[in-house]
């Protein structure tokens, strides 16, 4: 995955909502944003609503939420001026609701102390999810360059 070329996408995203817009607290509006971002991808995934039989939504509607906290998680360590480097495993025996767990616990760890490393491990449980969604770095990057255009024409739109 070209990582730079996500994190100088997200750059220019943020500057130019930021010069639209009055931001304060924006580590804290975007760790919020993270949580509920990875909320709504959850729940269309429905890997944890064990007391339902009404299948998850489509794949495309699941990769869109999940590149949405793609979104968030660069932001955050723009903000902080982390980077990631990429791995090439992200596989394992965990099952989505599992993962979603981690991935939360990996967050709060995040926010209560923002160390690089807390932030690698947050990225690299994001990744995992992903794959344990079935999203390949090809398809998280075209959907990442689709959401992030769409995201331009929506500050357009005053979104």
């Amino acid at each position: 995955m070209d990582w730079d070329k996500l994190f100088s996408m997200q750059k220019q995203l943020d500057s130019h909502i930021e010069k639209k817009h009055d931001i304060n607290e924006k580590f804290e509006s975007k760790y919020l944003a993270l949580l509920v971002e990875l909320g709504e991808l959850a729940n269309e995934t429905r890997c944890f609503k064990f007391w339902s039989t009404k299948a998850p939504s489509d794949r495309n509607t699941i990769l869109e939420e999940y590149v949405d906290g793609l979104h968030f998680i660069l932001s955050l360590g723009i903000e902080k001026g982390y980077r990631y480097e990429s791995e090439s495993d992200y596989s394992t025996n965990k099952s989505a609701t599992n993962q979603f767990n981690m991935l939360y616990r990996q967050c709060v760890v995040f926010h209560e102390k923002t160390t690089h490393t807390n932030y690698i491990n947050m990225f690299h449980s994001f990744l995992v999810l992903g794959d344990i969604l079935g999203f390949d770095e090809k398809s998280i990057m075209d959907a990442y360059k689709k959401k992030n255009e769409k995201n331009y024409v929506r500050q357009e739109q005053g979104y």
